[in-house]
């Protein structure tokens, strides 16, 4: 006979302090209050929330009062930039709080998964949160699936807020409506009309950015003076960098226009943003605010950006010399060396960079500073000579080189046909996704469509590099006969300013012989005895 199943009771064990600690007892409790924008409405509110956890903890006599942790200004999408937030959890984690107080999931989260990962943690050491507005406790059993639910809600509304917010920002830009992040730009401040409108004294210094780098100063250069002299960037720091030089100078908003929608945001939950490379559509709001730098002076810069750009490893910081003497040998930039460094004969001489090498010498002779500048005043001096007939002949020029009316119709030609490709494409595409058919064929004219759409694209850069060329010459000439009305009858004395302002290059003759190219396009040999040989 088998035996009888028996089964007994094993009842938990109490633990029983052995003194009565009424510290102990109490619960360990904080709260936690955030707003999401810095407005005054909202401020108030925060202020609010503040005092009232404050109030309500240390009113309750079972309760420890920790802290109120708190996020100003901060978005609930991401919990990675709340910084009380995240010093709250830390603290909870490390067995300082028992319970945490807030007024609803999505004050707590907008990002369902930010949310239950953060519950699951505190849960895990004990610790609980309760959601005053949903009356939900998370260590209660119910807890998860009403924080699931709730935070599934939240992050649904975020989204439609995110995709409201961005319609009105499209909305707003096909409007032309034009927003300036003031606090990191400079030279304009909100006017009292809620316009822009330009402050003079940082104006000033945009001013001066757009007229060194005319002269010749590199985007380093700039930067170590801008900080020398103390002046403050865009966002109020001391120290200037090169981005920040090269953000203003590529700036259109400062010859009065915009381009809209630069960027754009991909993700709604982790405000990612992309630099807008055809995604969505731009907008160029043209005398949209006043203008601190002239549309001439911002193309002519561009211009000359694009140049360095090239041939930026030949520019030096300290000399208005590089990047402008050109070997007639091979083409190739001329740069400087310092002979006999180490004792009284020592001096400066520029030379070919590719003399020796790839096994060919050039023939082209090196060349001493002070060689350089009095052929430069010899140069010079020759235009003077001429002076009235060089204004005369530029001046009839530059109405011809203001006139790009015939490029532009071409380029709205080019434009219209793209378009017109473009929707073919996408008419391709559709049908061949609804519609079974030849692949080949279908290949071959995708292919067709495809490289017509690329051939219009490269012509129509080729048109506005041809337009951003022209008007670049016709300032240039005009700065150059600004330059030629400013000075004297005859030149003595090598002028630094002068030269950086009506040079392009210089090229280096085999028979010693130096050609100026100055800026207004004229070409000026000056025979020369160079004795650095």
């Amino acid at each position: 006979m088998s035996e009888v199943k028996v089964i007994k009771l094993v009842q938990p064990k109490t633990n029983i302090p052995l003194s009565l600690n009424m510290e102990q007892s109490k619960r360990r409790v904080a709260a936690y209050a955030r707003v999401s924008t810095d407005s005054e409405e909202q401020l108030s509110s925060y202020e609010a929330q503040v005092k009232y956890y404050t109030k309500h903890i240390r009113d309750n006599l079972a309760w420890e009062f920790v802290e109120v942790y708190t996020d100003e200004g901060i978005s609930g999408t991401d919990t990675k930039k709340r910084d009380g937030f995240n010093r709250m959890v830390k603290d909870a984690l490390s067995g300082k709080i028992d319970l945490i107080i807030t007024k609803s999931v999505s004050r707590f989260a907008r990002n369902t998964v930010d949310s239950l990962t953060t519950v699951r943690k505190l849960k895990e050491k004990g610790v609980e949160v309760y959601f005053e507005k949903e009356n939900i406790y998370t260590l209660d059993s119910k807890g998860e699936l009403f924080i699931t639910i709730m935070s599934s809600l939240a992050q649904e509304e975020s989204r439609s807020i995110s995709e409201n917010v961005t319609w009105g920002k499209r909305k707003s830009a096909a409007e032309g409506k034009v927003a300036f992040s003031y606090g990191q730009f400079l030279g304009y401040e909100k006017g009292e009309d809620g316009l822009p409108q330009i402050v003079d004294s940082q104006a000033a210094i945009v001013r001066q950015i757009y007229a060194m780098f005319l002269e010749g100063k590199t985007y380093r250069t700039l930067a170590d003076t801008l900080t020398a002299q103390s002046i403050p960037t865009p966002r109020g720091k001391q120290q200037w960098s090169v981005s920040t030089v090269v953000s203003i100078l590529r700036n259109e908003k400062y010859k009065g226009c915009a381009l809209l929608q630069k960027t754009f945001t991909v993700d709604f939950l982790t405000k990612a943003k992309k630099v807008n490379e055809g995604e969505v559509p731009q907008y160029y709001v043209e005398n949209s605010h006043p203008a601190i730098i002239s549309p001439e002076t911002f193309d002519l810069v561009q211009s000359e950006m694009k140049k360095r750009k090239s041939i930026r490893r030949q520019i030096n910081n300290n000399s208005p010399f590089s990047a402008k003497i050109i070997c007639g040998h091979c083409g190739g930039y001329y740069g400087s060396k310092v002979w006999h460094s180490s004792d009284k004969y020592r001096t400066h001489i520029w030379r070919c960079n590719r003399k020796y090498k790839d096994g060919a010498i050039c023939a082209t002779p090196h060349l001493r500073e002070d060689v350089l500048k009095q052929a430069f005043i010899q140069a010079f001096n020759r235009i003077l000579g001429n002076k009235d007939r060089y204004i005369r002949q530029f001046e009839e020029l530059l109405p011809l080189l203001a006139d790009t009316t015939h490029m532009e119709e071409k380029r709205e030609q080019l434009l219209s046909e793209r378009s017109d490709v473009e929707e073919q494409l996408h008419c391709c595409i559709a049908e061949n996704a609804r519609i079974a058919q030849d692949q080949e064929e279908y290949a071959q004219k995708y292919n067709m469509l495809a490289d017509r759409f690329a051939d219009l694209n490269a012509q129509i850069t080729a048109i506005d590099d041809a337009v951003l060329a022209q008007t670049a010459r016709k300032e240039k000439i005009r700065r150059f006969l600004d330059e030629l009305k400013n000075t004297g009858d005859i030149l003595t004395e090598f002028d630094e300013n002068l030269w950086s302002s009506t040079v392009e290059s210089v090229k280096v003759n085999s028979d010693k012989s130096l050609t100026f190219l100055f800026r207004d396009g004229t070409e000026i040999p000056v025979p020369t005895a160079n004795s650095a040989e």
